[in-house]
């Protein structure tokens, strides 16, 4: 294609999403980047020009040659002043498209009724998309609620506060009516945006099939998480400022950023406008689908071809996701360094577990075995085999990944509420190798992780123990 497209907020939660799939569809893309060096994660770097920049200064270079510019930056939460200074970048934006003779501005806003009293944050947003169109550029204006997906922050607010809290004291915003959309269908609508022929301005309300409460999307997701209904207990003198610190506690999303959400989740979002189905070919998830992929596009795989499934990948946390995106992930990471090679290690590794063992804290692994076998799991005794393959069974665990002397991982079989994996990554240097030992537990509810911290006691001890066992078993064979 011959259309070059600016991203903003491509180091964003939709951002980031969305530039792998305009460059699926042969888009030219320039990203406009605060700190550059934030993209540099990203696998898809290579492949687009970025351009030092913000949204409220000099956009000459970065407009330069632009077809289309998608606006997708917001400063919700950041100091007093923040709905100010969104509406300020605004204007300042849309000048520098008018002068640059932008054809196209493609943005993301909120849902929400302009006849009803928004909240700050709705207000600012539709304030956004007006100034954009002074601009005079053709001006597409979706406007979402609730992303289902790791990233979004109103759906990181929802997974942890499930996760968490088998009984929620909630304010009366519980009931409050609102349009879910998955986070792959965001992306559809805007590279549809992007590929338009046709002149498609206008405002589109955007959503999924389904209108829920944010109760009834809290059972929904302990449901497909497999959890047990939460317990929601509807108190009147909650406001938005002590839910936002009450978030806060239970979540790892900002205090500031909580509080604007929540002080928006007292307006109904629903879409009142068929414009958007009639306009574009995408047709929106169920909710119960896209909250499914959104769990099961965790960080690591269960199974090694579990996540192939492309449907899967706008589902999954990004490297330029913030850290508190993709629900709670527990580690216990120790590395060494070792004079002993790549091969002998990863030698020593793979040996692990049957009539060995594991190096470190023997008799606890087997009373973890007695325990696992008690409550109906596999325990110590499928042992191993002689030589192991990905899929096969190592004792209570399974190999999910081989690769010869840089990689081994492991996920655990045993019961526990909660899906763990022990891993080892070695790297071959001038002067020995390192090697990389990660324990990795993705709690399942307060049970899940109340597990793992009164099984980090003995971390502390088995860990170490086998790390040093490994390097040790790989020096005598060298």
């Amino acid at each position: 294609m011959s259309k070059t497209v600016l991203v903003t907020g491509a180091s964003g939660y939709v951002g980031g999403r969305l530039v792998p799939a305009l460059l699926k569809d042969g888009v030219s893309i320039r990203c406009l980047a605060r700190t550059p060096a934030k993209l540099d994660v990203a696998p898809w770097r290579g492949d687009v020009e970025v351009v030092e920049g913000e949204v409220g200064g000099d956009l000459k270079s970065a407009m330069q040659g632009i077809d289309t510019a998608i606006y997708l930056v917001h400063s919700i939460g950041q100091g007093e002043n923040w709905a100010a200074d969104e509406q300020r970048d605004a204007k300042n934006f849309a000048t520098a498209a008018q002068e640059a003779g932008v054809k196209r501005i493609i943005y993301l806003g909120g849902l929400g009724q302009d006849t009803d009293e928004l909240s700050v944050h709705l207000l600012s947003r539709h304030r956004v998309g007006e100034l954009l169109k002074e601009s005079g550029a053709e001006v597409v204006e979706f406007r979402a609620g609730v992303i289902i997906g790791s990233g979004s922050a109103s759906f990181e607010m929802l997974r942890y506060l499930v996760e968490v809290l088998p009984v929620m004291v909630t304010p009366r915003w519980v009931s409050t009516k609102c349009q879910p959309l998955s986070i792959q269908d965001v992306i559809s609508y805007l590279v549809e945006a992007v590929l338009a022929d046709d002149n498609i301005a206008g405002i589109y309300e955007i959503g999924g099939p389904d209108v829920v409460s944010y109760a009834e999307m809290m059972t929904l997701y302990a449901d497909v998480a497999g959890l047990p209904r939460r317990r929601l207990i509807t108190v009147p003198f909650l406001t938005p400022g002590l839910s936002s610190h009450w978030v806060g506690l239970v979540t790892p999303v900002p205090v500031p950023l909580a509080r604007e959400l929540v002080e928006s989740l007292v307006n109904e979002v629903t879409v009142a406008s068929s414009k958007a189905k009639e306009t574009f070919q995408t047709t929106p998830m169920p909710l119960e689908l896209a909250i499914s992929r959104a769990v099961a596009a965790t960080e690591e795989n269960r199974v090694p071809t579990t996540f192939s499934d492309a449907d899967l990948i706008h589902f999954a946390r990004t490297a330029t996701d913030p850290e508190w995106s993709g629900g709670t992930v527990l580690k216990d990471v120790r590395t060494m360094t070792t004079s002993a090679s790549a091969a002998d290690i990863y030698n020593a590794v793979i040996s692990i577990g049957g009539h060995k063992g594991w190096y470190s804290g023997e008799i606890l692994w087997r009373i973890r075995g007695l325990l696992d076998q008690l409550v109906g799991g596999p325990g110590l005794r499928r042992g191993r085999q002689e030589k192991l393959s990905i899929g096969e069974p190592l004792d209570f665990w399974r190999v999910e990944d081989m690769i010869v002397d840089r990689r081994f991982r492991l996920h655990a079989e045993m019961r526990m509420p909660g899906d763990a994996w022990l891993t080892w990554d070695i790297e071959e240097g001038a002067g020995g190798s390192t090697i990389t030992q990660t324990a990795l537990f993705r709690p399942h509810g307060l049970s899940g992780r109340l597990y793992w911290y009164s099984v980090a006691p003995f971390h502390g001890f088995v860990f170490p123990g086998m790390l040093k066992g490994i390097i040790a078993d790989a020096k005598q064979s060298s």
